[in-house]
């Protein structure tokens, strides 16, 4: 299943220590979404935004596995439609809290999202965005 990773599961060796093999990855946005961090990162709708993250193919089974973890067993998934750095158009399923649980605030969190989202060459407005949360 294609899977879009918009938070630290966006690092391939993160994924890889959780027992995850992704393949095929390719950066990607997603439309009329904004990127939020809390206690943790999660994506909620907002027109005329881009969330910007990586698009996966990742075991069903594994995806699952992931997700059953305490920390993020909270996140939900719903099918959203990304565009890749190639412009192709992904179907993919992407992991959401729901907006009464994006709580607290998380520093340490946001600033290894810059630093990750700095080493994929994000946006700069986007890594300003991020940066926003620690500074």
């Amino acid at each position: 299943m294609e899977v879009f990773f918009y938070g630290l599961f966006m690092d391939q060796d993160i994924l890889r220590n959780n027992g995850i093999h992704p393949a095929n990855p390719r950066k990607a946005y997603l439309n009329d979404y904004t990127l939020k961090i809390g206690d943790r990162a999660s994506l909620v709708k907002c027109e005329n935004e881009k969330a910007y993250g990586i698009v996966m193919t990742v075991g069903d089974d594994e995806i699952t596995r992931l997700y059953a973890e305490k920390s993020v067993a909270d996140y939900l998934p719903e099918s959203v439609e990304v565009i890749t750095d190639t412009n192709e158009q992904v179907t993919a399923t992407c992991y959401n809290l729901p907006p009464a649980l994006l709580t607290g605030t998380n520093k340490k969190y946001a600033q290894a999202l810059h630093k990750l989202a700095e080493k994929l060459d994000f946006p700069a407005a986007y890594l300003d965005r991020i940066a926003e949360n620690f500074t």
